[in-house]
């Protein structure tokens, strides 16, 4: 069973033409398949309510909740042992899911989408090329698109992997660190027809935070510490040596240090240093402890 999850915020207009593709297309597969359209707080009364189709399920949240918790609401209603992810926009093309089937069947665990000549605005772009180059340099990324929103895997990755809040993001890379075989291929990406772009400034800033939680989590979940000790341990060090040098002044060379704010800097380097790292310690404790219970 193929569930196809499709998270939607007022794309009334879109999802008639996108749910009529996309029976046309896994029709043709001659597996089974449902789709999960989950309405998140939608205020354009969408035409599918009136709709009989046996294939087609509708959740709705009582408010906007955001796509993450979207996505999660689709999971639980899916019965499908191969999910799979796109958005309601018309921007992903139904025409690439045999394609994604077929590298499922010949052994893929999960297989993301990359987008070709994207049809995004300026802004997205940008925020899409340089979190690429920044999981690339520091997580070692195999993907080329890994905000891709259309993707397809197999729904026993979820046991091992929590989703909550935006970590949808980078469920690619999670599968990845996990040890599921993964791969990508190119699928369409068509220009919007119709509404505009949920993506704006407050979601650009959200999605930095997304890499950087990203990139903590799947580096140093399990050692903080190497984390936490190196931040805290460059700034016990810079303090220590300027408190030093301030020290030597005074003994050797008589120098006053009531007016030089250098010495607080000093201390307050180590003073902060010192707490960064036994945060790291306290992390570890978790972390250990968390094990054992296991």
């Amino acid at each position: 069973m193929i569930s196809i999850i499709i998270p939607f915020y007022n794309e009334a207009d879109s999802l008639p033409t996108l749910i009529k593709n996309l029976i046309k297309v896994v029709g043709k597969t001659n597996e089974p398949y449902e789709i999960v359209a989950v309405d998140d707080g939608s205020t354009d009364n969408p035409p599918i309510y009136k709709w009989k189709v046996p294939c087609l399920k509708i959740i709705k949240h009582r408010k906007k909740f955001g796509k993450g918790r979207a996505l999660q609401s689709g999971i639980e209603h899916a019965t499908g042992n191969i999910i799979v992810f796109m958005d309601g926009d018309l921007q992903d093309d139904p025409q690439n899911l045999p394609e994604f089937y077929e590298k499922i069947k010949k052994g893929c665990d999960f297989v993301n989408g990359a987008r070709v000549n994207r049809q995004d605005n300026f802004l997205v772009k940008t925020y899409s090329g340089l979190a690429k180059k920044f999981l690339k340099i520091f997580l070692n990324s195999p993907f080329t698109d890994v905000n891709c929103g259309y993707k397809m895997f197999r729904k026993e990755i979820l046991e091992e992997i929590s989703l909550y809040g935006n970590n949808f993001r980078f469920l690619p890379l999670a599968a990845y660190y996990c040890g599921f075989t993964v791969t990508e291929i190119p699928v369409i990406n068509h220009q919007r027809l119709y509404g505009r772009s949920k993506f704006g400034s407050g979601k650009l800033v959200g999605g930095i935070f997304d890499t950087f939680t990203a990139y903590f989590i799947y580096r140093f979940s399990e050692r903080p510490l190497h984390f936490f000790g190196t931040i805290g341990g460059i700034l016990f060090l810079t303090g220590f040596l300027l408190t030093l040098y301030l020290a030597i002044e005074r003994i050797f060379f008589n120098m006053l240090l009531y007016r030089r704010p250098a010495l607080l800097l000093g201390v307050l380097l180590i003073i902060v240093g010192l707490q960064i790292v036994m945060t790291g310690v306290i992390g570890e404790l978790v972390v250990y402890l968390n094990k054992k219970k296991i």
